[in-house]
């Protein structure tokens, strides 16, 4: 009871500021708890079955992949062929993540630390997606006269694009690799303290965030590289009125 009213009185609190400072989030924080709420209490069902019956793990996973392609789609939707360009990309960077992860034996591959990983993995590729496609359609605006220009003298929809895309890759991985620089000085992870909690020794907590940091700058990149590109390809200039292309 004390929990939940706990929470409550946190994104009461979000709420308030939100609403003080005119950010606009409205009940979003509420509302967003509460998804996550029913969510995780549908995954601990699920996760008691799945690591009885681990044959079940591709099905979880696709589910995972599926819901994080899905959320960063519709943040996508208003750029060209956005909501593919999204999907492409969250798929790509987890897989070539997790790929790279197993294959070079960095962790066991066992069902929870499947789970564990691909959670964490798809959770920051569904991330880079929204932050690299969001930064691409701003920058697009901004620079639309630069477009223009490189359009105007023959190039490529996707040379036109290019700086744009590379500027946005590099804005929506800087919060990330500020993190994994201050990783054990400002902020311990949630892989570390999850591991110690679950009986891992300090060196091997740390061993298995290691192995996470370094798979979610993969994935991010993979993916906001991927994002960008297939944006870039437009052949109308991203920000424009439907009038004037």
């Amino acid at each position: 009871m004390w929990f939940g009213a706990g929470l409550l009185v946190l994104v009461a609190a979000t709420c308030l500021v939100g609403w003080r400072s005119g950010v606009g989030l409205g009940w979003s924080p509420l509302t967003s708890l509460a998804r996550a709420v029913l969510q995780l209490s549908v995954v601990a069902v699920l996760l008691r079955g799945i690591l009885s019956v681990p044959g079940t793990v591709v099905a979880f996973l696709a589910l995972m992949l599926a819901t994080a392609s899905w959320t960063a789609s519709g943040r996508l939707r208003e750029l060209w062929h956005g909501r593919r360009a999204a999907v492409a990309g969250v798929a790509a960077g987890a897989a070539v993540a997790l790929t790279s992860i197993f294959l070079l034996r960095l962790v066991d591959l066992e069902v929870r630390y499947l789970v564990a990983v691909a959670g964490i993995i798809i959770g920051s590729a569904m991330s880079a997606a929204t932050l690299a496609g969001r930064n691409f359609l701003r920058g697009c605006r901004h620079r639309r006269d630069e477009i223009e220009a490189w359009l105007s003298l023959g190039a490529t929809p996707a040379r036109a694009h290019l700086d744009i895309g590379q500027e946005a890759v590099r804005e929506s991985l800087l919060a990330n690799l500020d993190q994994t620089r201050s990783t054990g000085l400002v902020t311990l992870p949630g892989a570390f303290v999850g591991a110690l909690f679950g009986g891992a020794s300090p060196a091997e907590a740390a061993r298995f965030q290691l192995v996470v940091l370094a798979g979610i700058a993969l994935s991010m990149t993979v993916c906001g590289v991927l994002v960008t590109r297939l944006l870039g390809r437009s052949p109308y200039v991203l920000g424009a009125t439907a009038d004037e292309r």
